[in-house]
């Protein structure tokens, strides 16, 4: 039988409410709580994204930050 997962580090993050709520449902979902499931997101990175869909979406999200910076924020 396969160990339980020991969670090591503690870092603060902040998330968007619908990051979190997206976060709460895949780890419910799942059966994990939200650690776990961040845990298990970042550990299979690789083969839970999709290269061309992540670098695409990470282009958007950057392009929205910058928006948000020049109108003062």
């Amino acid at each position: 039988m396969p160990r339980p997962q020991r969670l090591t580090r503690r870092f603060p993050a902040q998330m968007s409410e619908a990051a979190f709520r997206r976060l709460r449902k895949f780890a419910t979902d799942a059966g994990l709580d939200e650690s776990e499931a961040l845990s298990f997101l970042f550990e299979n990175f690789e083969s839970v994204t999709h290269e061309d869909n992540l670098n695409h979406r990470l282009r958007l999200h950057r392009e929205m930050l910058a928006r948000r910076e020049t109108k003062g924020g």
